[in-house]
């Protein structure tokens, strides 16, 4: 077994002491393997290049130096991936930001959680949805066959 140190805010201890109570867990050691257990485990097990849509979306603390700057910055690097974006201020120092990308699972999932270990960047959450690419040439309705994509949700990666 690894010793590590980590260092959490006030109110996060607070809530971990809290799950602590509810979880029976007799130390803050034991507590947190459970999460760290349960955060891996939630982690998406599609292949890293299959299709997606992603929907991510956390809390941005607007404060921390240079974070407002940086969440529009990695969708800007990101443009090819990008399709929309949403920030809606919730405080005077918090926001609601949600992105919609389209690319692969390991491409979208890279940056949300690149995103997620943003220091002001909380609650982050990443919702995949699969995609199947159909390019079998057709027409609609009217003119010559031709090939173009079209993009059809899956039940499952």
């Amino acid at each position: 077994m690894q010793r590590m140190t980590i260092a959490i805010d006030d109110e996060l201890a607070s809530a971990l002491d809290s799950f602590m109570t509810s979880t029976s867990a007799i130390s803050r050691s034991e507590a947190i393997r459970d999460l760290v257990r349960r955060g891996l485990s939630a982690r998406s097990s599609a292949p890293p290049e299959a299709q997606c849509y992603g929907i991510i979306s956390c809390a941005v603390d607007q404060s921390v130096r240079n974070l407002a700057a940086r969440v529009p910055q990695g969708r800007l690097d990101r443009h090819d991936l990008a399709m929309a974006a949403l920030s809606v201020p919730l405080d005077h120092t918090t926001s609601v930001d949600v992105t919609l990308m389209r690319g692969s699972v390991g491409d979208v999932s890279g940056y949300a959680e690149t995103l997620f270990l943003e220091r002001g960047v909380v609650h982050g959450a990443l919702h995949l949805i699969p995609l199947d690419a159909d390019t079998v040439p057709h027409s609609h309705g009217q003119g010559f066959p031709n090939r173009h994509t079209h993009l059809r949700v899956r039940s499952g990666f």
